[in-house]
């Protein structure tokens, strides 16, 4: 991990606005990751598709988000986050007035892709800001917190995105987020700089030095360990919370969108719970792999209650993912420890690494269950869409 921070750096107000600003970019990344998963039914009306499509629709945000991981991680450590950060929250913006204006699908995909690609620095950049700005010693809780702040993203991106919707339409919604993503993009430009002034001992490391970092990486047993382990925590809450979580609860307890919107946000709120929570535990007791083993028994057996339990009051639904959510947060602990089994110039490069695992999988698990969904549908139909009952979500959720 990068240690290159005198103690005494990172005391005072600067850092914190420098991190707050770049975390945004990863609450945007999580918000406009999870959106549609409160507008499942007009997607499908408006594009006359299936839940497979849909599912393949908002999976092409991961597409784009998992494919730019590593190159983005040299990119950072090249030109540095302030530059990478503003950019690509102003794509983000792009891809999402694309999504909200066209009514063709293949034009959709590329605002759903762009909105991935921009998203994608959010993580990485905010990691760079938090290892140049404060010592190494906070670097595990801080990415915690980061954590934690993409999960108030997603939790407004549920139940406040479904009144939105439900009030003014899913395309002027998506204008108005477009719009906030500009203005975030304006003030990541004119506040945050790339490491505190006057700083002089580090460099701008050159795209050779970068390249061998990476190699390097690419080599290490340990950090393709970590991404898969990474991935496997974060892919079931990517499927549930993103997508296909509202549809489900819905059909089980016959909850309106907003309601099932405010259920599914129980694992988000334990996402942000358990993120600052396990690295905080794992910088106390100085060790990574418990919390992390912890955290996957905790994720495995919560989500095993949810699908296969009958007739669970929706107060436990909730408390259990609650508890799934806190257990699944420890997956953050991967990219601390992804960057200290690497050198200091793969550091961007290995937290990619881990990143494009995470988001392979969480692309790969989205229409899996859609496609799933459409083998077990009955027939039913409502308002011109497809209507799953309970038996096909519980077959579809199996995959999780």
């Amino acid at each position: 991990m990068e240690n290159n921070e005198p103690n005494g750096r990172g005391v005072g107000l600067m850092p914190w606005i420098v991190w707050f600003l770049g975390s945004l970019c990863f609450f945007f990344a999580f918000f406009q990751r999870v959106t549609p998963g409160v507008m499942v039914d007009e997607l499908m009306r408006d594009f006359a598709v299936t839940a497979a499509v849909v599912g393949n629709l908002t999976a092409f945000y991961y597409y784009a988000y998992a494919s730019l991981q590593i190159p983005i991680g040299v990119m950072v450590d090249r030109w540095g986050p302030r530059r990478m950060l503003t950019v690509a929250i102003a794509l983000s913006a792009v891809g999402g007035l694309i999504f909200a204006a066209t009514e063709n699908l293949w034009l959709a995909y590329l605002g759903r892709m762009l909105i991935g690609a921009g998203s994608a620095v959010g993580w990485v950049g905010t990691l760079k800001l938090i290892a140049v700005w404060f010592p190494a010693r906070r670097f595990a809780f801080l990415s915690g917190m980061t954590s934690a702040l993409g999960m108030v993203g997603a939790i407004a991106g549920q139940a406040p995105v479904a009144m939105m919707v439900n009030s003014f339409g899913w395309r002027t919604t998506l204008v108005v987020i477009a719009g906030m993503a500009i203005l975030l993009a304006c003030a990541i430009w004119v506040i945050v700089r790339d490491r505190p002034s006057g700083r002089r001992d580090d460099k701008t490391l050159s795209m050779r030095e970068l390249m061998q970092g990476l190699r390097g990486t690419l080599k290490t047993r340990q950090t393709w360990i970590i991404a898969v382990l990474c991935g496997s925590l974060t892919a079931p809450q990517a499927a549930f919370a993103a997508v296909w979580g509202v549809p489900y609860l819905m059909e089980a307890f016959g909850l309106s969108r907003i309601e099932a919107a405010g259920s599914a946000s129980f694992l988000l709120l334990g996402w942000g719970i358990g993120s600052p929570l396990g690295g905080w535990v794992s910088d106390y007791i100085g060790r990574r792999k418990p919390p992390l083993v912890l955290g996957a028994l905790i994720s495995l057996t919560t989500y095993s209650c949810i699908i296969y339990i009958p007739g669970l009051p929706l107060g436990a639904v909730q408390a259990l993912l609650l508890i799934n959510g806190i257990g699944g947060a420890t997956m953050v602990l991967c990219f601390a420890t992804a960057r200290e089994h690497n050198v200091a110039a793969a550091g961007s490069a290995a937290v990619g690494l881990v990143n494009t695992a995470t988001m392979g999988f969480s692309a790969a698990s989205q229409p899996l269950v859609g496609w799933i969904l459409d083998i077990n549908w009955d027939g039913g139909m409502e308002n011109g869409v497809r209507v799953y009952d309970i038996v096909a979500f519980k077959w579809g959720l199996f995959t999780l």
